[in-house]
């Protein structure tokens, strides 16, 4: 039975241990219901609740104290929920209640975007061939990592302050950051320790609290990296938690617009069959509420721009399901045809800090007025690092940031044994998945409501949320012992620091493979193989089955690069 108390000798001053936690699939089913409690317009009915059924492993497969696979699969549950309840949407007949989720097939998917195979071969062993950049036509990565120094930047460092920490982050363009702790971004390294030892050497040249300034001052992304308990007093985390962790709302201010009922498909019994989405989206948070969409039947088009960097290696996972195109949103003829495509469009989803799209013409408020005029509602969704408001609100943040700020980071170092405040980013990119999948059930309500009553809805879906849950007494932390026998099961390889995140993952994934091989075996029951015109793919499944398998989310096409297709060569299927 679950005990949680005050955790301040384990993982410092504001956490929660659950020293009898349960087994993983009973905690997830627990955090379901109350996140169903929590959540507004989330059903209430404990026949829907009840209807989930968990398996997996008792005990967590995921490194540390957090409980993401717990959160995971109540996560996915309260999807399939919904998901279910379009289906009755749809047809008027009401779809079998049933609902399925394997709590190791939901730990695992927070580390699909390193799980994925290009014929036959994994992300990895492509980059390890030197190969992984000749297979995309448009290389956005491109020098972003190119040497030891940009590549430690984004990395935890201790400040002047003892024991105090702080996260920098190279925003996929480290070099104002280098610049700005004193260093010449063409500064030659050998290695990537001595990276780390030179900058280093330049952060604690600082305070965390000039650095803060110094960062916010330049419009730079980094964070000081909090104690729990020093988090939760500050301004911005008591204005994010006035917000339910699943952020929707009508748009009671708009133009009244009618209900707009789910059509019937012959050929697709998904939820979303027929719902028309627009990404305009990038690296893994944004990318993952469109593949979410897709995997339950939408149509899900990506914009990117290609003067913008991003992962290559992302796009082997979370493109699947979607269409991609490039638009050059500074060109008024590209801008123009993304606006038409988001005329016909049901859900617009955008991944931009506040202010920066709506320069563009594409803010909430103009797509208010676009849904009033043509007499339909819009669904727009927004994700970002820190919530719609609050005093970091337009501050840049990516996941890294999230972990840092909430004390994520924090309670991940006292796990590895660190008592000197040494702050160890967590191994799994949790706040970015996690975000994607409540930014997509938010949007998957409100294209509910707006098929049951009509009207527009704002969906807001934010980093720092998923990672505070974590920290949050309602969920607690696992105690010292569970996470060593984790530890002992897997034998995790060395973390620290300075690892990227993309080290970190396949730290998770080389113990995930010796343990685990199921889901890594060529043919695996759990992933899903997709031809394309890009090469043969196997992906990660979606996790959700519902009890009609033809209604259940799957995809149906194989990923493709990022700006496939010109802006004027789109439409709508």
């Amino acid at each position: 039975m679950t005990s949680i108390a005050a955790g301040a000798d384990a993982y410092g001053p504001g956490s929660w241990v659950d020293s009898d936690a349960l087994p993983v699939p009973d905690d997830a089913r627990r955090l379901l219901k109350i996140l169903a409690g929590a959540t507004p317009g989330f059903t209430r009915d404990p026949a829907a609740l009840d209807s989930v059924k968990f398996t997996g492993s008792p005990d967590t497969v995921v490194p540390g104290p957090l409980k993401s696979a717990v959160i995971a699969g109540a996560l996915h549950a309260m999807a399939g929920i919904v998901a279910n309840e379009l289906l009755e949407c749809r047809d008027g007949t009401g779809a079998s209640p049933g609902v399925s989720v394997d709590t190791d097939h939901a730990a695992v998917w927070l580390g699909s975007v390193g799980m994925s195979k290009r014929n036959g071969q994994t992300v990895r062993e492509i980059a390890q061939e030197g190969k992984l950049a000749s297979i995309f036509s448009k290389d956005l990565e491109k020098d972003i990592f190119a040497t030891p120094l940009r590549l430690r930047t984004t990395a935890n460092y201790e400040t002047k302050d003892p024991g105090v920490w702080y996260q920098l982050h190279g925003s996929l363009g480290a070099d104002p950051v280098l610049r700005v702790i004193g260093l010449d971004p063409a500064t030659q390294c050998a290695s990537n320790d001595e990276a780390t030892r030179i900058i280093g050497e330049h952060v604690r040249k600082f305070s965390a609290n000039e650095l803060e300034m110094m960062f916010v001052s330049k419009g730079l992304c980094g964070s000081i990296c909090y104690i729990p308990a020093a988090w939760a007093e500050t301004r911005m985390a008591q204005d994010l938690a006035r917000h339910p962790l699943i952020n929707y709302a009508e748009q009671t201010h708009a133009v009244p617009t009618p209900a707009v009922p789910l059509g019937l498909s012959p050929s697709d019994k998904r939820p979303l069959a027929g719902v028309k989405v627009v990404e305009l989206v990038r690296i893994i948070a944004g990318p993952v509420i469109g593949t979410t969409l897709a995997a339950f039947g939408a149509d899900v088009i990506r914009v990117n721009c290609e003067r913008l960097p991003d992962f290559n290696s992302l796009q082997l996972t979370l493109n699947a399901g979607v269409r991609t195109v490039d638009a050059d949103l500074s060109n008024p003829e590209d801008l123009q045809r993304l606006r038409a495509l988001i005329a016909d469009a049901d859900v617009f989803v955008q991944g931009y800090r506040p202010g920066v799209i709506a320069r563009k013409g594409l803010g909430l408020n103009n797509l208010l007025e676009m849904a009033g005029k043509r007499g339909k509602g819009i669904v727009y969704v927004e994700e970002d690092c820190y919530g719609p408001d609050g005093p970091m609100a337009e501050r840049p943040g990516w996941q890294q940031v999230a972990d840092a700020a909430s004390g994520c980071s924090y309670v991940t170092g006292r796990s590895l044994g660190h008592r000197d405040g040494t702050c160890v980013l967590p191994a799994l990119p949790v706040p970015d998945i996690l975000t994607g999948l409540i930014g997509a059930i938010g949007t998957m309500m409100a294209v509910r409501d707006r098929a049951r009553r009509g009207g527009s809805y704002h969906v807001f879906a934010s980093l720092m949320a998923a990672a505070s849950l974590h920290l949050s007494r309602e969920v607690g932390l696992y105690s010292p012992a569970v996470v060593q026998r984790c530890t002992d099961r897997f034998q995790w390889g060395q973390t620290g620091p300075d690892l990227f995140v993309l080290e970190l993952l396949d730290v998770v994934l080389q113990g995930w493979r010796r343990a685990m091989p199921a889901y890594f075996e060529d043919g695996s029951p759990h992933t899903t193989r997709l031809a394309g015109p890009w090469g043969d793919f196997e992906v990660l499944s979606p996790v959700v089955k519902l009890a009609a398998a033809e209604a259940s989310p799957r995809y149906t096409t194989a990923p493709e690069p990022n700006c496939l297709r010109s802006s004027d060569d789109i439409s709508w299927l």
